[in-house]
């Protein structure tokens, strides 16, 4: 299953009740350039859930990533090239 297919399945399972009506799921680009993905997890299973934030800077402009949780939400940000580690950290982190 792709990563895409994966996180529409994941939302779908969150939309019972009036989740999807206050919270979701924003993927967006960010002027570095690169981009953000900003999940949720309020009402989640995901609510307390421990996160270590991972972060790998190897090149300020070309080559980071940076994931972490705060305030109920899942952060994931990235060079253009990151979005899919992105969503695959969540997956994980998701999944163990």
């Amino acid at each position: 299953m792709s990563l895409i297919k994966w996180l529409e399945e994941w939302y779908k399972s969150q939309c019972e009740g009036d989740w999807q009506h206050y919270f979701g799921v924003r993927i967006y680009t960010i002027d570095n350039p690169g981009w953000r993905v900003t999940i949720n997890l309020e009402d989640t299973e995901l609510e307390d859930k421990e996160f270590d934030e991972y972060r790998l800077i190897i090149d300020d402009d070309e080559d980071w990533i940076l994931c972490y949780v705060k305030d109920g939400r899942f952060e994931g940000a990235g060079d253009p090239s990151k979005l899919e580690e992105i969503i695959q950290r969540f997956k994980k982190w998701v999944e163990q």
